[in-house]
């Protein structure tokens, strides 16, 4: 649905997008995460043909984001940082100039404002002027905005970004809802726990490039190691550790508890249970030990800054 190939954004001497190469299939949440000025905002901006890309390449559900702007736009629902609302028209106005931009046939243009306002909690606030709307129901208008003319591809500036948690909730269950629908949407955010409850797939992005692009899992994998497991006895291991650690990695250990790594949980977990009971020792629990794509997306940049002054030693030298 997606494709990029050395995707690059220059201004003047400054480089801002280096080389970006993605994929993003159909129906996924791809998430890009990174520092402000990393290039999040100016990749997608090239992806909805509003910048040209000063070299490679870009398409949009099969359309050239140079060569054929208005078919991406066509295809494409966008949710800015920065959303340009005109706060003296009332909201059912605001998305009534939009829904005739798109060109909507005169019955959905009509009726799909309000659904979609409803949907969103901002039934009582059709004929209310914007410049009376909390932060939060801005976020949700343009959010519905966005998605006036049904578009098969989003793109999401952090989206829900000044709501409260019951917003924030309801526009969470609704992206979910679009990816059933078999729709595409690129995230962008800082909100790193909602980044891992939603992406299929995680970039972080510094500097302009690409420095990790996977599922958690595989991040997790990558950067953090393998699988952590917290294991609790009924009774003291007293020695049992030693065993134990011929078969996993272990990592930490209590009187009646430790915790080990291991790359393949479904083939070690058992055979480490066995081995426990085989020494008359009982297991209360065995569960892996939850990482946080905070955990992560930290490791990966500080790996990243790592190698840049390494770099940055070596050319010294």
């Amino acid at each position: 649905m997606i494709e990029t190939y050395e995707l690059t954004k220059r201004f003047g001497a400054f480089l801002a997008v280096d080389r970006i190469t993605l994929t993003v299939e159909p129906g996924t949440i791809f998430a890009i995460l990174g520092p402000n000025g990393a290039g999040k905002t100016t990749t997608v901006r090239m992806l909805t043909s509003i910048l040209q890309p000063t070299s490679g390449w870009a398409r949009v559900a099969g359309y050239d984001v140079v060569q054929q702007p208005a078919q991406v736009r066509a295809m494409v629902g966008v949710l800015t940082e920065q959303h340009g609302l005109y706060e003296r028209m009332k909201g059912i106005e605001y998305l009534d100039f939009f829904a005739r931009v798109y060109h909507l046939p005169t019955e959905e243009r009509l009726n799909r404002p309000r659904q979609l306002m409803e949907h969103f909690g901002l039934g009582d606030a059709y004929d209310r002027r914007l410049g009376e709307y909390s932060k939060g129901m801005k976020q949700k208008l343009a959010l519905v905005r966005a998605m006036l003319h049904d578009p098969s591809v989003l793109l999401l500036d952090e989206p829900t970004s000044a709501m409260d948690p019951q917003s924030a909730r309801l526009v969470r269950e609704s992206i979910r809802a679009l990816q059933r629908e078999e729709r595409t949407i690129v995230l962008t955010t800082h909100n790193l726990t909602e980044a891992q409850a939603l992406a299929d797939r995680i970039a972080v992005i510094r500097k302009g490039r690409i420095i990790a692009n996977g599922t958690f899992r595989e991040l997790s994998q990558r950067f953090v190691g393998a699988p952590l497991m917290e294991l609790h006895l009924a009774q003291q291991l007293n020695g049992a550790s030693a065993e134990i650690g011929q078969m996993v990695e272990v990592v930490e250990q209590g009187e009646r508890w430790l915790r080990f790594r291991t790359p393949q949980p479904e083939r070690d977990n058992p055979q480490v249970i066995r081995r426990l009971a085989g020494l008359g020792l009982d297991v209360v629990t065995l569960s892996e030990v939850s990482q946080t794509l905070e955990e992560i997306y930290l490791q990966i940049v500080e790996e990243d800054e790592g190698h840049e002054q390494d770099g940055n030693s070596q050319q010294a030298r």
